[in-house]
C-alpha cells in the first residue's frame, strides 16, 4: 500500500468513528455526547497544527546540527542568484 492509500484508509476510519459516534450507532455517555463530541474535530486540528508547528520548530532548530545539509543550502541559494541575475531579475 501506498502513503496515500494509507493517509485515506486513516481518514475514512476516524472519519466513519466519528460519524457512528455522532449519530449514536456507538452508545455513548450523554455527557461525552452533548459536551466532548461536537469540540472533537477542533480540538484534533489544533492538535494538529501544534504538532506541526512543532516538528517545524525542531527542525529548524536541529539545522544547523546538519552541516552538510547547510553548506548544500548555501550552495543552492547561490546558485539559484546567479540564475536569476543571468535572466535580468535583481535578487538583492
Amino acid at each position: 500500500m501506498t502513503r496515500f492509500t494509507e493517509t485515506l484508509l486513516a481518514i475514512f476510519t476516524v472519519t466513519a468513528i466519528y460519524s457512528s459516534l455522532f449519530v449514536g450507532v456507538i452508545p455513548t455517555p450523554k455527557t461525552f455526547h452533548d459536551e466532548v463530541l461536537p469540540v472533537l474535530p477542533f480540538w484534533a486540528l489544533v492538535a494538529f497544527g501544534a504538532y506541526a508547528l512543532g516538528t517545524l520548530g525542531w527542525g529548524v532548530f536541529t539545522f544547523i546540527d546538519k552541516e552538510d545539509k547547510y553548506k548544500e543550502l548555501l550552495e543552492e541559494i547561490k546558485e539559484a542568484k546567479t540564475f536569476s541575475k543571468k535572466n535580468g531579475v535583481d535578487v538583492e
